[in-house]
């Protein structure tokens, strides 16, 4: 964990300030998740990768009742997603934490959560199937796991394919073509059910799973 928070660190250090201006542009879904999270009320969410807390922020306004908890690997990026919160008036419990391996009990207080969501996170993280798998471990009976990132750009033209990527590469952010299999897999072992869809024209790829 230490050394990619210290990648993370590095990269984010400086970015993280214009972070928020920038990426709205091209991090597609992430609106769209969160208004379909409709947690019950008084009910927890928990983002995994929470980044600046943007995302949080969103869903402690739309939600005013839900307990919002954070987890990111970057001590730098969490120190701005305390001052974000804190000036938006929103409370959240934020932690530092590798997104693969990870104690929610010890740093939350409780194990499970009524909704859980990953957005252009996983794109980001080394060993993504582990934190998937972390992920779902997470969500409360009744609960659930929602997804979205870089999707494989497969009805768009090859040279912007190209592009993207070749982009991406240079903040260590690689688009994972197996998302959704490996999100209908841990929906089958975890008696779940599953979903996944492209967006945009594959620009983007929103799946999740719902426990029983």
């Amino acid at each position: 964990m230490a050394a990619h928070g210290e990648l993370m660190d590095s990269v984010y250090r400086t970015q993280r300030h214009i972070y928020d201006l920038t990426r709205k542009y091209y991090l597609l879904g992430r609106d769209g998740l969160i208004a379909d999270l409709a947690p019950p009320p008084g009910g927890s969410v928990l983002e995994i990768g929470c980044g600046t807390g943007r995302n949080l922020i969103a869903v402690g306004k739309a939600w005013p009742e839900a307990q919002l908890f954070g987890i990111d690997i970057s001590e730098a990026m969490l120190e701005t997603a305390r001052a974000s919160v804190t000036k938006a008036g929103v409370t959240a419990t934020l932690s530092q934490g590798d997104a693969c391996d990870f104690d929610a009990q010890a740093l939350f207080g409780r194990a499970t959560f009524d909704r859980v969501f990953i957005s252009y996170a996983l794109s980001m993280i080394p060993d993504w199937k582990a934190a998937l798998v972390q992920a779902a471990s997470c969500v409360a009976p009744g609960g659930r796991l929602e997804v979205v990132d870089f999707g494989q750009q497969d009805r768009l033209p090859g040279l912007w394919r190209r592009a993207l990527f070749g982009w991406l590469a240079q903040f260590h952010v690689a688009p994972r073509a197996e998302i959704g299999r490996v999100i209908a897999a841990l929906a089958k072992e975890t008696g779940s059910a599953g979903h996944c869809r492209s967006l945009y024209r594959g620009y983007a790829i929103r799946g999740g799973l719902a426990r029983g």
